[in-house]
């Protein structure tokens, strides 16, 4: 049986999940800005799924029910 992580343990994974996200899509716009300024902000896929993605982190790491 898997023991239950604590709550440090998840909180310590969603901030490396938040810092992932934002190094990766500030990589990404500096990308698009250097090479593509003139097109369609193409970024903007990478930045609602994975946004979509932390969202459900953040809620599963704050839930009340996670707590009880």
């Amino acid at each position: 049986m898997r023991s239950r992580k604590s709550e440090r343990q998840l909180r310590v994974g969603l901030r490396v999940h938040v810092i992932c996200y934002v190094v990766a899509h500030v990589v990404l716009v500096v990308v698009w800005w250097l090479f593509t300024p003139q097109r369609f902000f193409w970024p903007l896929y990478s930045l609602v799924a994975w946004g979509i993605g932390l969202a459900f982190h953040f809620r599963a790491v704050s839930s009340p029910s996670r707590r009880a």
